[in-house]
């Protein structure tokens, strides 16, 4: 996610502890904390999927999504 976005979520979140929102800033509040946590989900996702795990002998083995 792009540092100026990131950026924008503090300043909402500092003028919403402080002075308040409006109903538009509170909607741009939410849609750039959705699209964070879509960010950080796909990159934790990417990087699960490229990690092995090693027992005692050596062998590796990829991790595995579990059902619900």
């Amino acid at each position: 996610m792009e540092s100026k976005r990131l950026k924008r979520i503090n300043e909402l979140a500092h003028k919403a502890k402080t002075v308040g929102l409006t109903a538009e800033e509170t909607a741009e509040r939410d849609r750039l904390r959705q699209e964070y946590l879509a960010a950080f989900r796909k990159n934790l996702t990417a990087q699960l999927d490229n990690t092995y795990l090693v027992d005692e002998q050596g062998n590796r083995r990829k991790l595995t999504k579990r059902e619900p």
